[in-house]
């Protein structure tokens, strides 16, 4: 398509979304100044003029994702009286052949496996806690453990999908994006949206792709920045050997001043959007490398987190980095570290999660806690679905697997309006269906907008004739774990 014919389109186009608002003087004048088309009034953090709807708990959001489905049976849901039903069947009445994956339905058998390990109450709160996770057992009174976690999707792409769009089919924008659109930033010269990657000592894990951050239909402006795990944090952030600083800046002008001609000429918006990002990276030449400068950090933030804080693309570092982010007003952060999926061996690979997780994620809460952060930001732990009760695979005393389970799982929220030293929701005897007090992913999306001071219901965009949101249609408040 040749320039006058794109810049026919979208005149077309103009008019035509003119047309279902009512034809009058500022839709025409849209038609000839495709400035005018530009996104709703803005607020001085780049968010929306009319956001927050209603003061908010949280000005940030650190959400620590963790990929492959942790098993609620192993981390939080104490289930004593399973030891009983070791190596029985599970009643299919209970657990029906039909909500099987086709991993485990051709098994023979379907055996109760109760956890291997010890769980402990821990804080005033008594929380009950899995042995494998000590460091977060000092915190529980900061947080709040839903057990009660339910899910659509049973394979992970659309599960994580889900956890982070709110619909399982690619093509939506990430809850950062639906943040960065809606508030804004409160720092110039970094993202407001950042995610970060980190390996488990268990097995690999399965693929992140970057529409898990991406903005979907949004402008791509609002898309997250991803910081890498080995290397520089961001690709070309530095300026290659013999181009200096003033260099940069001459480029970057001509590079604007042709990119506002191209937009004066077919005003497509996401010119625009080019235009910013490369003012944004100019400016992170200099936020970053001080941002990812650890040689100020005192050793007892290395004794906190663990020596593994120092080392680039751990869980601990990037633990650490999430601090630091939030202090410079970063309003996403977001963690995915891989290795969850235990198929087969859940004995020896769930300790090793733990190892990777437990100590930092504690470190992380004690250090916005020591810096009052605490109280503004709010923390997200969990996966995109839970493991099942009988044993993928062959059961031993010493030895299961866990297959995929959507139904009930658990994850946990702290800091920013949640209520701490809490447990809500239950599940049944064999932890496979919730029993008390469900909370959707709508619902979880829902109260993480509300303690940002957003209506979740008005936090929307249109895209191809509808006005959408995160929460879809559905999405209720989870009132009883707010402060």
């Amino acid at each position: 398509m040749n320039p006058q014919e794109y810049a026919l389109n979208m005149t077309r186009r103009s008019f035509f979304n003119g047309i279902g608002m009512g034809i009058g003087s500022a839709a025409l004048a849209s038609l000839m100044t495709p400035e005018l088309l530009a996104e709703e009034k803005r607020n001085k953090f780049g968010g929306l003029e009319d956001l927050p709807h209603f003061p908010a708990k949280a000005k940030r959001v650190i959400y620590l994702f963790q990929s492959g489905g942790p098993s609620q049976l192993d981390t939080f849901d104490y289930k004593p009286n399973l030891a009983k039903q070791f190596g029985k069947n599970v009643p299919s009445s209970v657990y029906p052949e039909e909500r099987k994956t086709k991993m485990s339905a051709g098994q023979k058998s379907f055996p109760t496996a109760p956890s291997k390990f010890e769980f402990k109450q821990h804080g005033k709160s008594g929380q009950w806690m899995c042995e494998l996770f000590p460091q977060l057992g000092t915190v529980a009174d900061d947080i709040c453990i839903i057990k009660s976690m339910h899910t659509e999707a049973i394979n992970h792409d659309p599960a994580i999908t889900f956890f982070q769009t709110g619909g399982q089919i690619p093509g939506r924008p990430s809850i950062g994006s639906w943040l960065s659109y809606g508030l804004g930033s409160e720092n110039s010269d970094l993202p407001a949206f950042v995610a970060m990657s980190s390996r488990g000592s268990a097995k690999n894990g399965q693929p992140l792709y970057d529409r898990l951050w991406g903005s979907g239909f949004l402008p791509a402006k609002y898309q997250g920045v991803k910081f890498r795990n080995q290397g520089a944090p961001v690709l070309d952030v530095y300026d290659p050997p013999g181009v200096s600083r003033g260099m940069r800046r001459k480029m970057l002008d001509a590079v604007s001043k042709l990119n506002q001609e191209k937009y004066q000429s077919v005003g497509d918006s996401e010119i625009q959007t080019r235009i910013s990002q490369y003012e944004l990276a100019y400016r992170m030449q200099m936020s970053v490398p001080e941002l990812t400068d650890l040689s100020k950090e005192p050793e007892h933030t290395f004794k906190l987190y663990g020596q593994d804080a120092k080392k680039t693309g751990t869980y601990a570092y990037n633990c650490l980095m999430a601090r630091r982010l939030a202090e410079r007003g970063v309003r996403f952060i977001q963690l995915f570290h891989q290795g969850w999926d235990h198929h087969q061996n859940a004995v020896k690979q769930m300790p090793a999660q733990a190892r990777d997780t437990d100590r930092a994620t504690a470190a992380l809460i004690k250090d916005l806690k020591a810096r009052g952060m605490f109280e503004d930001t709010l923390i997200v732990w969990g996966g995109e679905f839970g493991r099942t009760v009988y044993s993928q695979g062959k059961l031993t005393k010493t030895q299961y697997g866990r297959d995929h389970h959507p139904s009930c799982f658990s994850i946990f929220m702290a800091g920013g309006g949640i209520k701490g030293g809490m447990t809500y929701g239950e599940t049944d005897d064999f932890s496979v269906n919730v029993a008390e007090n469900g909370v959707h992913v709508h619902d979880l999306h829902a109260t993480m907008l509300k303690l940002l001071g957003i209506n979740h219901k008005k936090l929307t965009y249109k895209y191809q004739g509808r006005r959408f949101r995160l929460t879809d249609v559905f999405g209720k408040i989870v009132k009883p774990i707010l402060a």
